[in-house]
């Protein structure tokens, strides 16, 4: 991956020499002195090759726009994107799972047919669409939510990255709604919940059962929305004027400023892989079929 981003923004338009002298006048030494300084006067792999000397020791380089050290630009403006995307998620399950578990036990019916199409506008309408219905209507006109800022303490964060958590927890709550109906149809037509109803259980039982073995599909496709929301949020923090890695990553890719943009993509890369393993190791812990198939191997 970092092979790859590291040639896409090589063969990006642009001078980074050119773009670090802005207005200033330019000549020939100026842009000699400054490609050597960042190694541009090196062909491509001997770049990367830098680059990723560097990286492997924990050095991620100083950014061109900033002059700071990369790894500083990005813990600055981490936290708040990692409170957006937790945010989201919350909002994501709390309105998914239950639209969808609605939806499935109400199969065929115009409940179902109605919950499933409101999911489905939410699904595909774009983050930055949704986000700027959201400041216009909610913001601007009503205004229920600031329009920007991200709020000092705790309420007043949660008041001021209320309105972007919801705009990405719309559309993923759509997707959460499918994966959910389909789970909890497909376990509502299993044998051991005719046995469960046929002994008389009471239906509060019944759904406890069923809701125990549709949440494992639910659970494995939340590893894919980690990827979804950080693909997301830097969009909605672009929308929302919000000071997180999105705008970083933003300004980054126009100034072709490598370092953090191979940082950033490194960083969200490890986020996505972690979460697989921990939706994996939950699936192995809430599935006993699965710890008895690996004691019995």
């Amino acid at each position: 991956m970092s092979l790859l981003i590291f040639s896409l923004l090589y063969l990006e338009p642009g001078d980074v020499a050119r773009n670090l002298l802005g207005t200033r006048p330019v000549n020939a030494q100026t842009l000699a002195q400054i490609r050597a300084e960042y190694h541009l006067n090196e062909p491509f792999l001997a770049q990367y090759w830098t680059w990723l000397t560097q990286a492997v020791h924990g050095n991620f380089g100083i950014s061109v726009q900033s002059g700071q050290a990369v790894a500083g630009e990005i813990t600055s403006r981490l936290a708040l994107t990692l409170e957006i995307v937790g945010f989201a998620l919350l909002l994501s399950v709390a309105l998914g799972v239950p639209a969808g578990v609605l939806a499935g036990l109400r199969h065929g019916r115009g409940t179902d047919r109605g919950v499933v199409g409101v999911g489905v506008v939410f699904a595909s309408a774009p983050a930055f669409a949704l986000g700027l219905l959201m400041l216009y209507l909610f913001a601007s006109d009503l205004a229920w939510f600031p329009v920007y800022g991200t709020g000092t303490g705790v309420a007043g964060r949660l008041y001021h990255l209320a309105l972007p958590a919801l705009t990405l927890a719309l559309g993923l709550g759509g997707f959460i709604l499918k994966i959910t109906r389909a789970a909890v149809i497909r376990e509502v037509d299993q044998d051991y919940v005719t046995f469960a109803r046929s002994r008389g259980l009471a239906n509060i039982q019944v759904l406890g059962l069923i809701l125990r073995n549709a949440c494992l599909p639910v659970i494995t496709s939340l590893g894919l929305t980690v990827a979804y929301l950080f693909g997301s949020t830097l969009l909605v923090e672009q929308v929302f004027s919000l000071p997180g890695l999105g705008s970083l990553l933003d300004g980054a890719v126009l100034f072709k400023d490598v370092p953090v943009v191979q940082a950033l993509t490194l960083l969200m890369a490890a986020a996505i892989a972690v979460t697989a393993l921990l939706v994996d190791l939950a699936y192995l812990a809430l599935d006993p079929r699965l710890r008895h198939e690996m004691a019995a191997s």
